[in-house]
Parts: structure tokens; sequence; C-alpha cells
């Protein structure tokens, strides 16, 4: 049995910069009203025709895969976290596979909104665990800013999420004592319609019947969240969730050296930093300039932290998610 350790990372952000006051021009908001209630002060924006979710994917994962030292020709597996793929289908792994002239590999894709990266994680580690795979690329990308109410309507949901995409080429690690000590993977269906965008689905409202309606005041196609639940259960679910993985390893949380939760607003984030005593320097938080870019939060913001020397070789680094469906998961980190 082997460990699998994270080999390289890199990530992808528009340049097209979106502050509060930007929002406040089309959407009846301000820059406080933001702030005050998630953190975020800008986040970026595709510009339709230059970047999708692939291309970015695809972006970050060719700094990843640089970074690595693995070449192109060795990676054996793609996994793509998504909830905003370029086509219904086939999912956006295929397409990553095509533009980065990889051989004939598996792709999948994983559709599990905010903890999506963690579960795609767990997916690869599994892989590399039982020696089926040696590289695995895994990457989760978001393009969130074409499916938006951008409009007063919209505005408790509209102003939080953002683009981007990060990326980890995962590899054999034969020291067990190093790479990713675990990952636990939970999720609560009864509460899915709670953050949920209902159409276009095959089980409801397919295109042909938006179509047919053609009902301007029609909300089933723009993402719905109840807020004050979501953020009533993220915060039980995180502190859960982190707790299990260190119980795993025999850890305390004084072991901690980085928490990196998925950027879903500030304020879960300084809750569970708060709960569990730790200092600035053991969390990493980005959304105040990126927003919640799902799947693409924890990594963009673990790469980042890299980059900045915050994570170094022995680190103990907890990653940790929670979101629509309701899913949430945890990974445990030996750098």
């Amino acid at each position: 049995m082997y460990h699998s350790k994270i080999a390289g990372l890199g990530y992808y952000v528009p340049e097209n910069v979106v502050t509060n006051d930007d929002l406040s021009k089309i959407i009846d908001t301000n820059d406080e009203w933001i702030q005050e209630r998630t953190g975020i002060q800008e986040r970026r924006h595709i510009i339709k025709g230059e970047d999708t979710t692939t291309s970015m994917g695809v972006k970050a994962a060719k700094i990843a895969i640089e970074r690595s030292g693995v070449a192109a020709a060795d990676i054996d597996f793609v996994v793509f976290a998504t909830l905003s793929p370029d086509f219904y289908f086939p999912g956006p792994g295929v397409l990553v596979q095509r533009d980065l002239g990889l051989r004939t590999v598996g792709a999948l894709d994983v559709r599990n909104q905010c903890s999506g990266f963690i579960y795609a994680l767990s997916v690869a580690d599994q892989y590399i665990k039982t020696g089926m795979y040696k590289n695995i690329l895994v990457i989760g990308s978001e393009v969130h800013s074409t499916g938006l109410d951008m409009t007063t309507r919209g505005r408790g949901v509209s102003v939080i999420f953002g683009d981007g995409a990060g990326a980890a080429v995962l590899s054999r690690e034969e020291d067990l004592t190093k790479g990713i000590l675990s990952t636990h993977l939970h999720s609560e269906g009864q509460h899915a319609e709670e953050l949920i965008v209902k159409a276009p689905g095959m089980g409801g409202r397919w295109v042909t019947d938006i179509l047919a309606d053609n009902n301007q005041d029609d909300e089933s196609y723009f993402p719905y969240m109840n807020g004050q639940f979501v953020f009533k259960n993220a915060v039980v679910r995180f502190s859960e969730v982190i707790n299990e993985g260190l119980q795993a390893n025999n850890l305390e949380v004084s072991d901690i050296d980085m928490l990196i939760p998925h950027q879903a607003n500030l304020r879960i984030s300084q809750f569970i930093q708060k709960k569990f005593n730790l200092t600035d320097d053991q969390v990493y938080n980005n959304i105040q300039k990126y927003g919640n870019t799902t799947a693409a939060s924890i990594p963009i913001a673990l790469t980042e932290a890299w980059e900045k020397g915050k994570i170094k070789s022995g680190d103990t680094v907890v990653l940790a998610a929670f979101g629509s469906g309701f899913t949430w998961g945890s990974a445990i980190i030996k750098w």
C-alpha cells in the first residue's frame, strides 16, 4: 500500500476584477453590506469567449504539472470537480485530456459543488493507495458569473460567487508518514434543496419546458440558497469533520500547522478559527479577493498558501469543505 502526496500545485483566475462597488452599479447593494455579511471585497469574472471552466482548469493544470516534475505523458488519470461544466455533457475531464494532449487515460467528473475538490482528492488518493495509478491530475474549476442573476432580485447569491481554477498533481509516496493521511466524506441529502439550481434537470423542468414557458420571472435556473440555514449547518459540519480527521490520525488541534477551509464565507472561517483557537497564521483565507469559487476555492487557496511559504515540509495541513448537497469532507495531509 502507498500514500499519495501533492507533488505540484497551480491556480488560475481571470484578469477581470469585479469589486463590490462595480456590482453596486447594477445591483441595489453596497460594499459595506457585502463585506459585513461575507467578507468579500472583490471577485474575478471571466470575459465571455476568453475563458471557460475547462480552459481555466487546463491553465491551472499546466502550472501544477510543471511544478510537480511529472511529465504530462506520465499522468495516469484525471479527476475534474465542477458544478459549472462547459457542456451539460460530456464533462470537462475528457476536454482536459484532449487539451493537455494526455494519453487516452481515464477522466472522471465529480459533481459535489463546494466539497468537490475534497471528494476528487479522496478519489485520486484511493486509486494511488491501491497501486492502480501513480500520478493523477486533480482539478477544481468554476465559472459562476455567466449563470448568476445579476439583478437586485438575485443579490443575496450573486455577490458571493467568483470564477477560477486550481489543480494538483498527486503522486505515489512510499513513506507512509507523509502525504495524504486520510480523507473523510459525508452527505445529508434531506437538505439538498436548501442550496440548489433546479433547472434544467431531467427530473423537473428541462430546457424544452423553460423555452415553452418563456417566463421571465422563472428563477429555477438561477442558484437558490437558504443562507442562514446553510451557515448554521456549515459551522457544525466543518467542526465535526475537522475533528474526525484529527482523531483518525491521533492528532490534536495544536498539531495543525495550516487549516485551509473552503472559501464559502469569511464569517464561517472566522467562526471555525475562533472555535479551534487557531491563530491567523494557522488559517488561510482569500475569499476577500476571489469570492466563493466552490470546487476551485481550496486548490486556489492551497496553492497561494504554499507559494507564500506558509506551508513547509513536515507541516500538518487540514483541508475542509461544506456545501450544496449537503456534502462535506476533510483531508489530513503531512506535507
